[in-house]
């Protein structure tokens, strides 16, 4: 019966991701498109790699950090406005991001799959971590905390504990983690320097 909590927090996901692409067609958040793209292709190729490795209702949460990426790029094209200048080092990030997708297409082991999944998925997030704590008034902060709260609901559907149950969800968790910090890093900061003067 537990497993059925990735449901709320797919929901949960669903409701942060509208929020950041009703910011991004107001042209109030800027996504990177290299990380949004990479974060929808990544994630969805662990989910099938999962659910071909017999993962059921563990591998929502990872699949819905897929889609919703998936439609903030689509929507990062509708307002002009929303648009982040791309630079060199976001298309190495993005290169690297393709060529460990492609190392999984050539081995086509599950859990090889999801061993360069997540290194994809890491690399298409470099470049949105350095935006964000640099820029932390581009981003906004609900598709990640909502993806945390997804990920973590992933563990109480896990039925067998193998690498490729576990893998993508605690990654999810990490990577989510480092974005809140990272749009919120400069503020907190701010926050205790202010406290100690």
């Amino acid at each position: 019966m537990l497993q059925y909590v990735v449901i709320i927090g797919a929901v949960a996901q669903l409701i942060g991701i509208a929020s950041y692409i009703k910011e991004t067609i107001k042209g109030e958040t800027k996504p990177n498109k290299v990380s949004w793209l990479l974060w929808a292709i990544a994630p969805l190729i662990a989910s099938v790699a999962a659910f071909s490795d017999g993962i059921r209702w563990a591998v929502l949460p990872v699949f819905m950090s897929g889609f919703g990426p998936l439609l903030v790029f689509l929507a990062s094209f509708i307002n002009p406005k929303s648009y982040w200048k791309l630079e060199s080092f976001d298309y190495i990030c993005g290169i690297c991001s393709v060529l460990a997708l492609l190392l999984w297409w050539i081995t086509k082991e599950p859990l090889i799959a999801i061993i360069f999944a997540v290194a994809s998925d890491f690399f298409a997030a470099i470049p949105t971590l350095i935006k964000s704590w640099h820029y932390p008034a581009t981003e906004t902060i609900d598709p990640y905390v909502t993806g945390l709260f997804s990920s973590i609901t992933s563990f109480f559907a896990i039925k067998s504990w193998v690498f490729t149950a576990y893998a993508f969800p605690i990654y999810l968790v990490i990577i989510n983690i480092l974005l809140i910090f990272a749009v919120l890093g400069k503020k907190i900061f701010r926050v205790e320097q202010i406290i100690k003067e």
